[in-house]
C-alpha cells in the first residue's frame, strides 16, 4: 500500500492559520480531488472540523483522542492503528491529508508526498513538515501561473523517499 502525504504549502511551509487553509487555490482543490478520489484519506481531528464533512468518494479516516465517532467517518486514537485498518481492508493507496501534527506523526510511514507549493508566503501557525534532501527525491514539478480563478503562481511537486519506482505511481495531470 502507498502512503503518502498531500499537502499546500507557502514558501514557508506554512499550511494554515486558524485552523483555515491560507488561501483559496481551485486549481489545488482540483488536484487534492483526482489524487485522493477514490482512496482513504486520513485526517487529523482539527483538518477533519475545518472541513466540517467526510470528503465524498473516499474513505475519511480520523484521529482523535477524545472523539469516540464522527458519522460518516472511522475513529482512530493513532496513526499505526488507522494504517492497520487500511491495508487490512486492501487500500493501494492511504493519503495523509493534515494537520501538521498528524503530518509529523506519519511522515516516517510515508514513501510520496504531493506537495503544492504556492510562491508566497502568509501569516501562518501550522507548518508543513521539513523534507530532508538526502532522503527525499523530487520526482515531478508541475509550475502553475497565477490566473483568474488562481491568485497566486504554484507547483504541483511530487517527492519519494529512497529509491524511485514507478509502479503503483498516480500521476496527477492538471
Amino acid at each position: 500500500m502507498e502512503i503518502a502525504m498531500v499537502v499546500a504549502a507557502d514558501e514557508a511551509n506554512g499550511i494554515g492559520n486558524e485552523n483555515q487553509l491560507l488561501c483559496h487555490l481551485p486549481n489545488d482543490l482540483k488536484y487534492f480531488k483526482r489524487i485522493t478520489s477514490g482512496h482513504a484519506v486520513l485526517m487529523g481531528r482539527k483538518t477533519y472540523d475545518s472541513i466540517g464533512k467526510p470528503l465524498p468518494n473516499r474513505v475519511n479516516l480520523v484521529i482523535s483522542k477524545s472523539i469516540a465517532f464522527i458519522e460518516g467517518c472511522e475513529m482512530f486514537t493513532d496513526i499505526p492503528s488507522s494504517i492497520q485498518y487500511a491495508e487490512e481492508k486492501g487500500f493501494t493507496h492511504l493519503f495523509i491529508i493534515g494537520g501538521d501534527s498528524i503530518y509529523k506523526q506519519a511522515l516516517a510511514y510515508c514513501n510520496r508526498v504531493y506537495l503544492t507549493r504556492i510562491h508566497h508566503q502568509f501569516n501562518a501557525d501550522a507548518y508543513f513538515v521539513n523534507l530532508p534532501a538526502e532522503e527525499w527525491k523530487l520526482l515531478q514539478a508541475e509550475p502553475q501561473a497565477a490566473d483568474e480563478k488562481n491568485k497566486y503562481a504554484h507547483t504541483f511537486e511530487v517527492y519519494q523517499k529512497g529509491e524511485v519506482q514507478m509502479d503503483n505511481f498516480i500521476f496527477a495531470k492538471s
